[in-house]
């Protein structure tokens, strides 16, 4: 490989940690590589976002300017990446497994009939063959992919490949795009308050499920969580039941998430629920059923009422924490 080029993504002003896990996954397909350069994207001028990039592998930082890429759109993103990858002529492009890189990366892909890797958890580089890891089937079994032609595209889901620093050269320039037919204009965006972590890139998550029994039952899960530094969850019953908001769903039909720490409070279970949680790398399930399915996947489970387990867990944790 000659060139990889990563799409590096801001959300809400900040670089979002994936675009970092996302250099890494680069370098890993560069190994062994001397000549490869590795060139980090950013739609938008954000020069203060350079030397971070660089820190974690970017030989160089292409910011791409457009009125129309202050917020992103389907068709705006994609002529503006196309010109880019049209310049820079790269072996490969990686981004995250986010709801943009889902977006925008097929379509690419399919402009150059190229073959895309997505929601990789894992990169082999030996004997000369990149060899791609990707879960299916819901996270019961995972499969190999490699892909041949003149181009590959990537995406990687969040905190699988972890971001790991290696200084790259970092050179900064910007290149002018142009946007032009749009079928749709974003005016404003309007959006909800944010409460805490990202779930999507939070490394410790307190889930609760129809066992919280009202919107007022988050309120022991959300004190545990500030104490932790993690995100709120909930499973797809508690959404339906209207105790909080659908952005908040973990699941199959809601957000994947792969945290180092999952605590489940008052959630049954079900295969949807597990399809979007059951890889996280500890989980703790708190639930009174003895027999409940979320104790199938639980690294640790404590039989009891949360309401009375949460407030103690905080407690120690509060404790270990104030030590620290």
């Amino acid at each position: 490989m000659k060139r990889i080029v990563v799409i590096a993504e801001i959300r809400h002003g900040h670089l979002r940690n994936v675009s970092l896990e996302a250099l890494t996954a680069a370098r890993k397909m560069a190994a062994g590589q001397t000549d490869c350069e590795i060139v980090a994207c950013v739609f938008g001028e954000h020069p203060e976002m350079a030397d971070v990039l660089a820190e974690y592998g970017a030989d160089r930082v292409i910011f791409i300017r457009n009125g129309q890429l202050a917020s992103y759109t389907t068709a705006a993103y994609r002529q503006a990446l196309l010109q880019v990858l049209d310049v820079l002529d790269p072996d490969a492009v990686v981004a995250g497994h986010t709801a943009m890189g889902k977006d925008l990366m097929p379509r690419v892909a399919a402009t150059y009939r190229a073959g895309l890797v997505s929601d990789c958890t894992q990169i082999e580089n030996g004997n000369g063959e990149l060899t791609f890891v990707r879960p299916i089937y819901a996270g019961k079994a995972f499969e190999k992919r490699t892909i041949t032609g003149d181009k590959l595209f990537v995406t990687v889901r969040p905190n699988n490949i972890p971001a790991e620093p290696a200084r790259g050269r970092g050179a900064v320039e910007t290149m002018d795009v142009e946007v032009k037919d749009l079928r749709a204009v974003v005016k404003e965006v309007v959006r909800k308050t944010a409460e805490g972590v990202d779930l999507s890139e939070a490394k410790i998550i307190v889930s609760g499920g129809r066992g919280v029994k009202s919107a007022e039952g988050f309120a022991p899960l959300r004190e545990l969580a500030s104490v932790l530094g993690a995100a709120v969850g909930a499973s797809r019953g508690a959404c339906d039941a209207g105790y909080c908001d659908y952005s908040m769903q973990i699941g199959q039909t809601g957000k994947v998430v792969t945290p180092d720490l999952y605590i489940a409070c008052g959630i049954s279970g079900a295969i949807q629920h597990l399809a979007g949680m059951s890889n996280s790398k500890v989980i703790v399930a708190i639930n009174t059923d003895p027999e409940a399915n979320i104790f199938s996947v639980a690294d640790y489970g404590i039989v009891g009422d949360l309401f009375e387990v949460v407030p103690l867990l905080t407690e120690e944790f509060r404790k270990i924490v104030g030590k620290l």
